[in-house]
């Protein structure tokens, strides 16, 4: 069977069984069975938490008005299980096969995202052992605190921060957390297996996230009703310590503000990026990260997010100019860095993030993203239909990326694409 036939079939199958579920529903009899069958469920809840999903759409790329399809078919399970009212085990893995490849990758793709067991060895002190996706951070669009974010998203199926935060592999460690009213203290230790990602699309790939020993120190205290602050402590091996901080205040019943902030000397993500250019550069100073905003959401389950963001390791507006408009294996391989890294290539960006729970009809969910890259004006625009009954979710997606040539979403080789998925979860 041909390689490029598997999504296709695998399409076909979804909707077999989608359509055999809707055939159920207009049956009145195995309507009655299927509510005996989930009331039996709530009472005795599941270990599984799986669903598949099934996608096709098209992209327009920028150069010669070229298109091109795509379909994806993925497979997501979680299970979580209690060993004894101590331990608990708790795996997480998704499966994407995808048509064509993205960026020469194999067309199959596993993430083990999670897989770790849990000891409650005290009421208030929790151990972990095992690969854990650790994600710190208030801010919606960018999370400088975020330290175990490089290298941890495979397969990025969809640009929502929601999506690229769930989606991605974790790193292994040892966790562990002690709790206290209003508050808590977490530390943890991931070492090196390996010094570089796996090519594999079935590999463990611990040389994504286990590429240095790593160690994290985080304390939060609720100070009063709507004030708890968190300090964290992060440092690689071989490199400088970093220090992050994350605050939320409530405004008012409606408005909550926050800010996000690390800091700590480190090079400059270019040198980082060309070491291969600049070995050993002395050009470490002390870096701020940052991103600050607030979220409005009325009483009738709209929501209005704005934020600023600013990387100082990144580059400034003359720098980037220079960079773009330079020698091009430097600016790839600089785009290629950051992109691992989850970090802007610019200092300064604006985001906006709306959503609408029931927008117009019961179910129905609308989502829209916009990025301004504050440096080069480029812009990415993200829409997205999300219609969610029961069992089976609808969804609807639509991206822009407009700007210059070389420019930070200008770059990128679609200029339009759509996406229509299927989700069905068992």
């Amino acid at each position: 069977m041909s390689p490029s036939r598997l999504p296709r079939l695998a399409l076909a199958a979804i909707a077999l069984l989608l359509a055999r579920h809707a055939w159920a529903d207009d049956d009145d009899a195995n309507a009655l069975m299927l509510a005996d069958q989930v009331d039996s469920t709530v009472a005795q809840r599941s270990d599984w938490r799986s669903f598949i999903e099934g996608s096709a759409g098209y992209s327009h790329w920028r150069n010669g008005n070229n298109r091109r399809d795509s379909q994806r078919l993925s497979l997501d399970t979680q299970y979580d299980h209690s060993l004894s009212p101590a331990w608990r085990l708790f795996v997480a893995d998704r499966l994407d096969i995808g048509w064509p490849s993205q960026n020469g990758n194999p067309h199959g793709i596993n993430t083990l995202k999670e897989a770790y067991l849990n000891w409650r060895a005290q009421p208030e002190t929790l151990l972990d052992a095992g690969r854990v996706n650790v994600r710190n951070g208030v801010a919606t669009g960018y999370n400088p605190t975020d330290y175990f974010r490089r290298g941890a998203v495979r397969s990025p199926v969809s640009i929502s921060p929601a999506s690229l935060k769930e989606n991605r592999q974790g790193s292994v460690m040892l966790r562990g957390q002690q709790l206290w009213d209003g508050g808590s203290l977490t530390a943890l230790y991931s070492p090196e297996l390996d010094d570089r990602p796996s090519s594999d699309g079935f590999s463990l790939n611990p040389g994504a996230t286990n590429y240095r020993d790593r160690w994290l120190l985080s304390l939060s205290q609720k100070i009063s009703s709507d004030y708890t602050p968190q300090l964290l402590f992060y440092q690689e091996a071989g490199r400088n310590a970093q220090l992050g901080f994350n605050l939320t205040r409530l405004i008012n019943d409606s408005t909550v503000a926050y800010l996000e902030w690390s800091g700590g000397r480190r090079q400059p993500e270019l040198a980082q990026a060309l070491q291969q250019y600049q070995p050993g550069c002395a050009c470490k100073a002390w870096r701020n990260q940052l991103a600050t905003g607030a979220t409005y959401t009325s009483p009738n389950k709209q929501s209005l997010t704005v934020e600023y963001h600013y990387n100082g390791a990144a580059l400034d507006r003359e720098q980037w100019d220079a960079l773009r408009h330079g020698y091009l294996p430097a600016y790839a391989q600089y785009r290629n860095w950051t992109a691992a890294a989850q970090d802007s290539p610019t200092q300064q960006a604006l985001f906006f993030y709306a959503s609408w729970q029931d927008a117009l009809l019961q179910h129905l969910d609308a989502n829209l993203m916009h990025n301004v890259d504050l440096a080069d004006h480029s812009r990415r625009l993200w829409f997205e239909l999300r219609y969610h009954p029961g069992h089976v979710d609808y969804v609807i997606q639509w991206q822009r990326n407009s700007g210059e040539a070389l420019s930070h979403f200008g770059a990128m080789p679609e200029a339009q694409s759509w996406q229509a998925q299927v989700r069905y979860y068992f």
